[in-house]
Formats: C-alpha cells, structure tokens, sequence
C-alpha cells in the first residue's frame, strides 16, 4: 500500500465521490458528512503517519481528508448541506467519468470538464470502482496502479423525436422575496461553523470538526449575518469560524485568517453568535 500522504488522500477521495454516487442511487436525499468521511477510512484506514494526533486531538490523515473535500465542493459536484452532503448532476456525472484516484485528481487539479456521461451510468457508479482499486494495490503488494489516462466512454443518448418549435414566451420576472434572497447569499460560503472546544456540548461527536451538522450557522438573510444559538454551562471556551465545513479557510480573533482562537468566559445559558462575512469576525449576543 503507497504510504504517500497525498496518494492516500486521494484515494480516499475518490471513495468519498463513489459512497455519495452510490448514495444518490439508493435513493438518499443526502448523507452525513461524519459518515462519508468514516466510510472512506474505513476502506482505507490510517497508517501510523496519518493517526498522529493534532491540535485538537483530531489524525492528521483525517484533517487531510475533510480539507481535501473542498476540492469537490469548489468542482461544483459537492454540495455540504445542514442536512447533509449531496453530489450535484456534475458531481454524479464526474463519479462514473473518472474511475479511479488519478484521473480524478488531474480532473480537479487541471480544472478539467466532465465528459458527457449518460444519467443512468453516472447515477449507477457506486463505490465499487474506489473498492476495487483499494484491492488491486494490495493485491500489488503495496504497488499504486498506474493512472489511467482514458476516462470512461460518454454514452451517447437517443435522440428525442423532431417536434414543432413552440412559441417563444416571455421569461416570467422573479419574484420580489427570490430577488432579495438572491441579494443576501450573494457572495456567501456555502457554510460556516463554530468549531471549538464545546461543539460536543452542542451534540456533536467531536470538538473541533467544522464538518458536524451540530455546529452549522445559519444566514439570517435579513441582515445577512450568520447566526447559531447555543446553550452552554459556564465556563471559559475557545472557538474558530470555519468555513465550508473544512479547515481550510478559517478565521480566528479579529476575523484574521488562521488567526489565533476566539476566546470568552460565559455565565451559563443561551447565547448567541454573528458571524458576519464582510469581516471575517464574530460577536455573541
């Protein structure tokens, strides 16, 4: 088995794109992103390297992974939803054009479109061909497979039958509340945590993991701030924003990036935090 963290990493994305494909054609509306990530380590699990434990206490080949998956979200075929993760059309379409860890990781690194792919196939590509290629390098002996430059073949669909061109009509105007809902998530993340050392007295499994559902702010499209309300007992509590449920951008004390934690002593009880992306930063009322 290749030992490269970045192989690894990779591959387990790969897993993650497949489990979610597979997901979509059972008929999920979406699955938990802890989930996702568990399934991919489960097929391939940490080695001694990605086990170390970071600030914390989260594996250092798990952070990897939840970073990695914001490649997939930037792709356009990742949607991090409250509720859960789902593939887009494209997402499904990229799960069955890129069968294995390389081709996929060339798609996302060269920025490279999706070939046409029928509905059916894409919607059928389930986590086998991740399975299988996780099989095939132990049963090379810790040997990687060599990238496969070709991509599955696009399946050509049946044309429909000529029909008379209907009139043109007018596009009908959005309405007033579609236009300024439109206005307020202008220029927003798709999602934003308060990831800390009390997430898990919010219900999440872990502390520090801006990927729980637990933890996810929701856009008051009011005033276009971030907002999550919390009851916690008293004591003394650090916290980042993280955004798009991964490490990868985040803002600490004064809104500044990879900043130093927020850091407050609470009373006990309600409270409740801003986050306004404008700057970057955060209050609690």
């Amino acid at each position: 088995m290749s030992t490269n963290p970045a192989d690894r990493t990779n591959l387990r994305l790969k897993i993650v794109l497949d489990t979610l494909a597979e997901a979509a054609a059972s008929g999920e509306a979406a699955m938990g992103g802890s989930a996702v990530l568990a399934q991919a380590i489960t097929q391939l699990p940490l080695n001694d390297a990605e086990s170390e434990l970071l600030a914390g206490g989260v594996p250092r080949g798990h952070k990897s992974l939840t970073t990695a998956t914001s490649k997939l979200v930037k792709a356009g075929w990742l949607v991090k939803k409250r509720g859960g993760w789902v593939l887009t059309d494209e997402g499904l379409r990229a799960a069955a054009a890129f069968p294995d860890a390389e081709s996929l990781t060339d798609a996302l690194q060269n920025g490279s479109p999706v070939p046409a792919v029928a509905a059916a196939a894409a919607k059928t590509s389930g986590s086998k061909s991740a399975v299988a290629q996780v099989e095939a390098v132990k049963q090379a002996g810790g040997r990687k497979p060599r990238a496969k430059k070709a991509v599955a073949a696009a399946a050509e669909p049946t044309a429909p039958a000529a029909a008379e061109p209907a009139a043109p009509t007018e596009p009908a105007a959005p309405s007033e509340p579609a236009v300024q809902a439109a206005v307020a998530t202008a220029g927003q993340p798709a999602a934003v945590a308060i990831a800390g050392d009390f997430s898990t007295k919010l219900g999440a499994p872990e502390n520090w993991q801006p990927h729980f559902d637990e933890i996810q702010m929701e856009l008051d499209q009011t005033d276009s701030l971030w907002k999550l309300t919390a009851e916690l007992p008293a004591g003394f509590y650090t916290y980042k924003v993280a955004l798009d449920r991964s490490w990868e951008e985040n803002y600490g004390a004064f809104g500044v990036r990879d900043g130093a934690n927020h850091e407050f002593h609470h009373d006990g009880g309600a409270l409740t935090f801003h986050y306004d992306h404008k700057t970057r930063d955060v209050s609690r009322v």
